[in-house]
């Protein structure tokens, strides 16, 4: 059989192709981050009479949720399918966010946040697992990553469009704001039905022509410990450390900065301009990543992150908001290039399952790094707790030494592994 992961025509098939399949998840990608409650939910659920913290245990409890679900879901996805399971997280979200609609009382709200951290355990490592077998079918993964970078793009475009225009929206009615969400959600679904098709672990896109696979190899543990070289596995930890030190930091520099004598509209304009650098910064990915290769990347990214978290504790309001917009868009370009490097890593047979393990470990960290970050800046003041959680990213880049090393030694012909990029 021949191998489907080699492109028949050169580079211009490769660009036709990837064109091909990235356009409906282009519109897939707005309509899913169209989500016009983002910006203002905190106000809804407050108007709700649930005090402050009533609502940080719903969003606590919604990504606890979301994590752990997240290695069931991705198993489910690979026995009944990628795309049925995006279709299956989407709805149920949607149903969610109607039902917030209907009720007053807390115990309600418990279960429509479990519901929706499920829902979106659902979608998370099936969309860009369907994304990247598509583009397996048509011998197209050399542009996983430009495809992939636009695709970030565009969501996060979409969602400050959906975020400004959810606040003229609650002008009418509450209503308004949470259907026209769950609206956009089931437009998100219909784009996939109508012009994506289904891919299934059990298709094994890229295997297949490869021999490699028995007929009792069927397990995604088994999967687990045939890809999890320890390079892989360290990836797996320093990336879920870049992600525990960036996810609490967006958040916590708006505590920052109004310590610091920033007003609230202030503020409100750095969060938003990060937002938006944080968002657009993906596009580089492709050119980045061909330059340096991912090994190279991963330390930088954290280097500015502990840069930008210790220039926080000097005290100084511009200096926390020149490092918070200068800074913050690498790790989103890095985030980019590594989602690659796990595509190309795992196969498609377990390929969501592995990539939500991997949602799985990025997630306990994450919330380990909102606790240690929030006691630091209880006990040490903003500036100062921000300081000394540089310490996360630093950690992150001693556990990735030895790969950077072992990559140099490759580049000079003393090992076989590659040195750049996240090709084979």
């Amino acid at each position: 059989m021949t191998d489907t992961t080699k492109p028949p025509d050169g580079p211009a098939a490769v660009d036709g192709g990837a064109r091909e399949v990235a356009r409906p998840f282009y519109l897939y990608a707005v309509l899913a981050n169209s989500l016009f409650q983002r910006g203002v939910f905190v106000l809804f659920l407050h108007q709700r009479g649930f005090s402050a913290g009533q609502v940080a245990l719903l969003q606590t409890l919604l990504y606890l949720v979301s994590g752990v679900a997240e290695l069931p879901t991705g198993i489910i996805a690979d026995r009944v399918g990628r795309r049925a399971s995006i279709v299956i997280g989407q709805v149920l979200i949607a149903g969610c966010l109607l039902g917030q609609t209907a009720s007053s009382d807390y115990g309600v709200f418990v279960a429509l946040f479990i519901g929706q951290g499920v829902g979106m355990a659902c979608v998370s490592g099936s969309d860009t697992a369907l994304l990247y077998d598509l583009l397996v079918r048509r011998g197209a993964t050399a542009g996983y990553v430009a495809v992939r970078s636009r695709f970030a793009v565009l969501g996060t475009v979409a969602s400050g469009a959906a975020i400004v225009l959810g606040g003229q929206l609650q002008r009418g009615s509450w209503g308004i704001v949470y259907a026209g969400s769950a609206a956009c959600l089931v437009l998100a679904v219909a784009v996939l039905v109508s012009r994506v098709p289904e891919i299934r672990g059990t298709d094994a896109v890229d295997e297949q022509g490869r021999g490699g696979e028995g007929p009792g190899d069927a397990t995604a543990w088994r999967a687990v410990l045939r890809v999890a070289t320890p390079s892989l596995v360290t990836l797996v930890v320093v990336s879920g450390l870049m992600h525990a030190t960036l996810t609490p930091y967006f958040v916590f520099t708006q505590r920052t900065l109004s310590d610091q004598g920033a007003g609230a509209a202030a503020v409100g304009a750095v969060i938003a301009a990060g937002f938006f650098v944080g968002g657009l910064a993906p596009l580089l990915s492709d050119r980045v990543d061909r330059r340096f290769g991912y090994r190279a990347v991963v330390p930088v990214s954290l280097l500015a992150l502990a840069g930008a978290l210790g220039l926080s504790g000097l005290g100084l309001v511009w200096v926390t908001a020149a490092a918070f917009l200068l800074l913050t868009g690498v790790p989103e370009i890095t985030a980019v290039i590594v989602d690659n490097v796990f595509n190309e890593a795992v196969p498609s047979r377990h390929r969501a399952s592995l990539l939500s393990m991997i949602a799985f470990v990025e997630s306990v960290l994450i919330g380990a790094g909102y606790l240690v970050l929030g006691v630091l800046m209880d006990g040490l003041g903003p500036g100062a707790g921000m300081a000394a959680y540089a310490a996360a990213p630093l950690l992150a880049c001693l556990l990735w030494l030895p790969v950077l090393l072992r990559g140099a030694r490759a580049a000079t012909g003393t090992a076989a592994e590659p040195a750049g990029g996240t090709g084979g």
